[in-house]
């Protein structure tokens, strides 16, 4: 028991240390000299794309352009798009590739389409504050990066969305040391979220921009390393005060959205997927059984190990905008998070594939 005490104690130090260390958007850059495309794929994306486009117009960042591609979208995404006619260019996506990923090759087609000094990629369920851009510039600027991405603030409306979206915060802060991947060029330590990224134009057409990584399903983090290894300064930046993104609406686009990046994520790699699933059995839900059993032995000892996961999901949580109660969650995570990774092993050797947006990955 003491063990599991120090080495969850070691855990809470290493997750302050990430969380004081990640830099902020707070001040905001006034140089509107330097022209932003803001460059978003969009495939039935009928709920959302006013309103991020909206929230864009609304940047105080001034010089800019927003270009959106179409990707074949089924529902009313081109009517909505069309209420912004004099204010947005709206390109129509080509017929998929056999060997691309859509996303990857929508976000291609609209890199060929910018003029921008800087590339914003954006999904279409984010939301931006108005000084966020400016914000996420200066940082750039102050640190000679060329890359600035980040996890924003996740709203959660389904059950499965508690459990497992704010875990995209935890894995950054506890598992990634922000130190080592924002001052070294490393490809190893990495992490990126495609729903907010902002390169510099040079070095991402440099480095192949998303060509590079055409058949990527977690091309944010391949794209990433490309930069490093080509001689970029990458910045994971904690994003949540100024960008929120309301990835999920049902339990059904959870589990499909997350399914196909898990394994992929683990680079379909059988033993780091039972590492990762041990790793969580053992330091994230059992302190829930030593809990309770504790509290029926009257040994309070037993309960320290799940006080102190609940103190670094809390941290973790007040730091990114997340609920002030999520940490309750966090061993039923856990189990779901387990489930999940067997889930897409599966899908992965059965060939099944991964559905998403009406189309099947493998």
């Amino acid at each position: 028991m003491i063990v599991l005490i120090l080495i969850l104690t070691f855990f809470l130090f290493m997750t302050i240390i990430n969380i004081f260390t990640m830099p902020r958007l707070n001040r905001h850059l006034n140089d509107h000299s330097t022209k932003i495309s803001f460059l978003l794929p969009m495939r039935n994306e009928e709920t959302n794309a006013e309103e991020v486009i909206k929230s864009i117009l609304a940047s105080s960042h001034t010089n800019k352009e927003i270009i959106v591609l179409n990707d074949q979208s089924e529902d009313e995404t081109a009517k909505i798009l069309a209420k912004f006619d004099d204010q947005i260019k709206v390109i129509e996506g080509k017929p998929l590739p056999e060997d691309w990923v859509g996303k990857v090759f929508a976000c291609h087609q609209l890199s060929e389409e910018a003029s921008g000094d800087y590339f914003c990629f954006i999904d279409a369920d984010v939301r931006l504050h108005p000084n966020a851009i400016s914000q996420a510039l200066n940082i750039l600027n102050k640190r000679g990066a060329s890359l600035i991405t980040g996890f924003p603030q996740f709203p959660t409306n389904s059950l499965l969305a508690k459990l497992l979206v704010p875990l995209q915060h935890f894995f950054v802060f506890f598992h990634l040391p922000n130190i080592v991947a924002n001052h070294t060029k490393i490809p190893a330590f990495t992490a990126a979220h495609g729903a907010f990224m902002l390169f510099e134009k040079e070095a991402y057409l440099n480095s192949g921009g998303h060509k590079a990584v055409k058949n990527s399903l977690v091309e944010d983090i391949h794209i990433t390393r490309t930069l490093k290894k080509n001689g970029y300064r990458c910045i994971l930046s904690n994003i949540s005060n100024g960008v929120t993104c309301d990835m999920y609406d049902t339990n059904k686009e959870v589990w499909e959205g997350f399914s196909k990046n898990i394994f992929t994520g683990l680079g379909r790699s059988l033993m780091a997927s039972i590492a990762v699933s041990l790793f969580y059995l053992c330091f994230y839900f059992l302190p829930l059984p030593l809990a309770i059993i504790g509290l029926i032995n009257g040994d309070w000892i037993w309960i320290l190990p799940l006080l102190i996961i609940f103190l670094q999901t809390f941290l973790i949580d007040s730091a990114t905008g997340q609920s002030k109660v999520h940490f309750i969650y966090m061993p039923v995570s856990a189990i779901a998070l387990v489930i999940l990774l067997i889930s897409s092993i599966i899908k992965s050797i059965n060939g099944s594939g991964y559905t998403w947006k009406g189309r099947i990955y493998r």
